[in-house]
């Protein structure tokens, strides 16, 4: 499970009404390779659901997940921050042994 903060899921629905796009759009949430730590988060806009995606849905927001993602992001919630250390999307993940301090990487 892929839990969403109220901030986030605020942040989600102000950037899909700006960029036109249906409030019926998921959340695709993967893992790549790379960043200071080794892994890095990828957030984006996604219409399909394809056949192999999990999906998660939290206060109305649809999340999609590839399986291979899935393993790196079980039980991470997905926040909002407009602070002084800088305005994004951060991820809490309890999977997360070391993370950069952008926030945008991890390891395990």
């Amino acid at each position: 499970m892929i839990n969403v903060t109220d901030k986030a899921r605020e942040e989600i629905v102000t950037l899909l009404t700006k960029e036109g796009k249906s409030l019926e759009n998921n959340i695709r949430v993967s893992v790549k390779g790379g960043g200071c730590s080794g892994l890095m988060y990828d957030l984006s806009f996604d219409p399909k659901i394809h056949a192999a995606d999990e999906v998660f849905e939290d206060k109305g927001v649809k999340i999609l997940v590839d399986k291979k993602s899935l393993l790196y992001l079980l039980g991470t919630t997905l926040d909002f921050s407009d602070g002084l250390n800088g305005k994004g999307f951060q991820f809490v993940n309890p999977n997360a042994s070391r993370t950069c301090g952008c926030g945008e990487s991890f390891s395990v």
